[in-house]
């Protein structure tokens, strides 16, 4: 996940900025993005559509679901020590998303049971649905 401020030497980039540093993610994904994008894309997982790199509240999730409000991590070793991802993951978790992380190593040794545990979380009912009149998507 991609956090403010990162941007031109320091400066803090806006909310409305991150689409461009969710494009600019997109274009130089990592090979382990690439890969678990393969297996999210065109709905191969019981039918659920999955975005890549996009922005949610002040930062850049790797892949995220709307309908199911899932959010998927992917952590290379830089990210072994960086508590940085607990504060990040906590804006999503108070809207409701479920934040699944996975180590890169886990996408390429383990890709059944990544996606098997990503398929469960789609497919777990959430635990404190919002009423009829307060659905809906604020993306």
């Amino acid at each position: 996940m991609e956090t403010l401020p990162l941007e031109g030497g320091g400066k803090r980039v806006g909310v409305r900025g991150l689409t461009g540093v969710a494009r600019r993610l997109r274009k130089y994904s990592t090979d382990t993005e690439q890969h678990l994008w393969r297996h999210l894309r065109d709905r191969q997982i019981e039918g659920f559509k999955f975005r890549r790199q996009q922005p949610v509240g002040r930062c850049v999730v790797d892949f995220m679901n709307l309908e199911k409000k899932v959010v998927v991590e992917l952590d290379g070793g830089q990210h072994a020590l960086d508590p940085g991802d607990k504060t990040r993951d906590e804006w999503p978790r108070g809207e409701g998303y479920k934040v699944l992380r996975f180590w890169d190593n886990q996408v390429f040794s383990n890709l059944g049971g990544v996606l098997e545990n990503i398929r469960d979380a789609l497919l777990t009912p959430h635990p404190d649905p919002l009423p009829q009149g307060e659905r809906g998507n604020n993306f």
